[in-house]
């Protein structure tokens, strides 16, 4: 009984951080939301976490969004790899299609542009190869 009592707690506080973190996308200090992108990463490439994000998928992918629209270099590419492991989370189910037809075209948008960093080119680039493969409907 203590035991499962003890993981639900842990479960618990993982939850609130990455509660914590996907709110800290939205801050305006660059550094914050580097942080919270690096913490996002980590966590979503230790663990299953399909439950939590399914509730929250569309808030994550806003905020991915605004960080690859308004970030720039290492933010794009860490945003990118977020939005990568967020894809193979939620699978090739109508979640995973939907988070991928949102940011699909703004990944090709800092793929095809010239100004952005290599690393967030090259990000958006596996983003867009992994979550077309894992998630696209359409096999076009």
């Amino acid at each position: 009984g203590s035991e499962a009592a003890s993981e639900q707690g842990q479960e618990e506080e993982v939850e609130d951080r990455l509660k914590e973190h996907m709110d800290n996308l939205l801050d305006k200090s660059a550094k914050a939301r580097q942080a919270a992108l690096q913490s996002l990463r980590l966590a979503l490439s230790s663990r299953t976490l399909s439950e939590f994000l399914l509730e929250r998928r569309l808030t994550l992918t806003d905020s991915l969004e605004k960080c690859l629209k308004k970030g720039k270099g290492e933010e794009q590419a860490l945003a990118g790899t977020v939005l990568t492991l967020l894809c193979l989370q939620m699978g090739s189910g109508p979640e995973g299609e939907e988070v991928f037809r949102s940011l699909k075209p703004l990944l090709i948008s800092v793929l095809t542009d010239s100004t952005a960093s290599p690393s967030a080119r090259q990000s958006c680039a596996t983003a867009l190869g992994m979550c077309c493969y894992i998630a696209a409907a359409d096999l076009e």
